[in-house]
């Protein structure tokens, strides 16, 4: 398998190895697309769940469970406030 790097990645590439991190640049392009592939899942996680919550809010409006824009701003306002006097206390 042949890879291309831009030589902006290849220099990256390069440096890890006189490093001493890495014995070779093959061994940097495998943890790349290890750390690559894990990102990758975490942000599918991260996705799924935002999904859930999107259809929760969803069902939670089309029964009827919903507040006004303004009176939900001024709750979030007022727990954010909490939380900084929570913090600095």
């Amino acid at each position: 398998m042949n890879i291309s790097l831009t030589p902006e990645l290849a220099h990256q590439v390069e440096e890890r190895v006189a490093s001493g991190l890495y014995t070779s640049a093959s061994e940097v392009v495998r943890e790349a697309l290890r750390l690559f592939l894990h990102f990758e899942a975490a942000r599918a996680k991260g996705l799924e769940g935002l999904g859930g919550m999107i259809a929760e809010g969803l069902a939670q409006a089309e029964a009827g469970k919903v507040i006004a824009g303004d009176d939900g701003r001024q709750r979030s306002q007022a727990r954010i406030a909490a939380r900084r006097v929570e913090k600095a206390g």
